[in-house]
Parts: C-alpha cells; sequence; structure tokens
C-alpha cells in the first residue's frame, strides 16, 4: 500500500526539482544580462568602419578583398544569382529600402530574398499540417485553399515587415531631428567644419537618437572619402526618404556651393523644425478630446451608472421580494 503513496512522492520531487532548475537558470541568465555591459553604440560603429573599409577599397581598387568576399558567398547567394533575383531595378528598389530600414548590409539584400523566396513554400507545409491536425474532415478543395491562403500570407510577411521597419525608423528619425539640428549649430557656431561637426553631433546623441547619430556618422565618413562631397550629402536624403532632413541636406549643399554662413541657415532651419513639432503637438491635442469620446461611452459611462443607479436597483429588487 505504500508503494502509490511512495511513487507519488517521487514524481513531487521531480516536478519540485525540474521547476527550482528552471528557475535557477532564469535567475543565472537575468543576472548574466545585469551584469554584462551593454554598449548600444559598438553596432555603430562597427558599420561606420565597415563603410570606411568599403570606400577606402573602392577608391584603392582593392580586389584581394573582393575576391575574398566572392569565394565566401553562401549557397543562398549563389542561388539567387543563378535566378538572376539580385539584378534589376526590382532588387536596387529593395536595397533601398532596406538602408531606409537601417539594414545596410551586403547580405540583407540576400536574407531577405531569400526569406520571400523561403517562407511561402513552409507556410503552404505549416497551413497543410495544420489542417490535417485541427481540420481533418475538410474536403481536398478547402484544404488546397487554406494551404494556398498560408502560403501567400507569410509570402507577404517579409514586405510588410519591411515597410513597418522603414516607417518607424522614419518617425524616429523626424522626433530627433530638431534636437540634432540644434546640436549641430552649435558646432558650427563653435567654428567646427561639416564634417567635424557631424561626427561630433553623431557622438554626442548616440545614446538618445540612435538613428539620426548612425546616418550622421555614416554622412561624415562618406564626406572623407567621397571625391564629391555633395554625393555624400544626397546619399543622406537617398537612406532617408525624410523632406525635413532633404531640406537639410539641400541647406548643406548649397553651403558647400556659395560658401554661405553654415550657422546662419542651420538656425533658421532648427527654429523651422522646432515651430513645426510645437503645431504637430497641439494638434494632437486638439483632437484628445475627440479621440477620447469613444472610451469614455464605452468604459466610464457603463461603470458611472452602475455605481449610481446600482444601489437604488438592489432596492428595488429586495422590496419586491
Amino acid at each position: 500500500m505504500t508503494l502509490p503513496s511512495l511513487g507519488a512522492l517521487t514524481l513531487d520531487d521531480t516536478t519540485i526539482s525540474v521547476i527550482a532548475g528552471i528557475l535557477v537558470f532564469i535567475s543565472i541568465v537575468a543576472l548574466g544580462n545585469a551584469l554584462v555591459p551593454h554598449d548600444p553604440m559598438a553596432s555603430r560603429l562597427r558599420s561606420h568602419q565597415k563603410r570606411r573599409e568599403q570606400l577606402r577599397a573602392g577608391l584603392l581598387g582593392d580586389k584581394v578583398s573582393d575576391q575574398r568576399k566572392r569565394a565566401s558567398v553562401g549557397m543562398l547567394k549563389r542561388l539567387l544569382d543563378r535566378l538572376k533575383l539580385l539584378r534589376g531595378d526590382e532588387a536596387r528598389e529593395t536595397t533601398d529600402q532596406l538602408a531606409k530600414a537601417g539594414w545596410r548590409s551586403r547580405d540583407a539584400i540576400v536574407i531577405y530574398l531569400g526569406l520571400r523566396l523561403a517562407l511561402p513554400f513552409l507556410g503552404a507545409i505549416a497551413g497543410f499540417f495544420a489542417l490535417i491536425t485541427l481540420a481533418p474532415q475538410a474536403t481536398g478543395t478547402q484544404k488546397l485553399l487554406g494551404v494556398l491562403l498560408a502560403g501567400i500570407v507569410l509570402g507577404f510577411a517579409p514586405v510588410l515587415g519591411l515597410r513597418q521597419a522603414v516607417k518607424r525608423r522614419q518617425i524616429r528619425l523626424r522626433r530627433q531631428l530638431p534636437d540634432g539640428l540644434d546640436l549641430l549649430v552649435i558646432c558650427a557656431e563653435a567654428g567646427l567644419s561639416l564634417d567635424a561637426a557631424l561626427t561630433r553631433v553623431a557622438r554626442e546623441i548616440g545614446l538618445s537618437a540612435p538613428d539620426l547619430a548612425d546616418e550622421l556618422g555614416l554622412t561624415a565618413v562618406e564626406l572623407g572619402f567621397l571625391p564629391n562631397r555633395r554625393q555624400a550629402l544626397m546619399n543622406l536624403a537617398k537612406r532617408t526618404d525624410l523632406p525635413p532632413i532633404r531640406g537639410v541636406v539641400n541647406t548643406l549643399v548649397q553651403t558647400e556651393r556659395y560658401g554661405t554662413p553654415l550657422a546662419h541657415s542651420l538656425r533658421v532651419l532648427s527654429a523651422e523644425f522646432r515651430e513645426e513639432r510645437m503645431l504637430k503637438a497641439e494638434e494632437k491635442a486638439a483632437k484628445l478630446p475627440a479621440t477620447l469620446t469613444v472610451p469614455m461611452i464605452l468604459f466610464i459611462l457603463p461603470t458611472l451608472f452602475i455605481v449610481l443607479m446600482g444601489p437604488a436597483i438592489i432596492q428595488v429588487l429586495a422590496t419586491m421580494k
């Protein structure tokens, strides 16, 4: 009679030991993440260093590094090359979109196109097994439609994800631009050149505005290596695709061409962007009452009616009984 109780006791001890082990593992991982120092600017510095090496290799005609990179091409890139997916206008537009999202690596286009090529098949396979498991009584036509729908949905996932990444990054850049422009005005008034001012601003706002710091740092690197400084500034407008940054780029191009005072032009732009940000904040504040009307009707008014009329209803029911 004692064997079942001993078996139950052993099972309970095993369960407790597994739970304790899991908790200890989670605690160790959390402690490690807390103690290991994280440098948010390390990835940006590596990106700038990689861009600097690419520009230096292009200017010096370094073919050894190209051969080394060509030898390390993966199987996915070979497949895309055979399918001719890395050529043409669509591939260039995709590369531009990836750059707008902040993914400027040469392998980014390969990974993105590889996902677009593989996810429809994976979605179809996953939809097929899901239909077999969850709806075994479905007809062949229904299963075929389900498989096609799953493949189409999962195939469009990379496109939608890229669009959302570009949109979110542009929103962050738009919010970070006025503060970065103020620092750029201060650096220009202090007598720094455009290259030094961009480098200093990128270093100062690296923690508070990493996206803008990344773009300004890359622009400073390209200004130092590209023979045409105007092209380096136009690359900034192309990577961001924002009207405010395009206005800043046009101002810097005119300053480089005609020698107009940089600090005065940037101060005018900074005042305009600050006023625009204030107008947008006032617009959001003006829309707030209309936005809060529906939540008030759905959540606050029913609660208020319950609080006010609940006691009276309870008294009426008690009297009727």
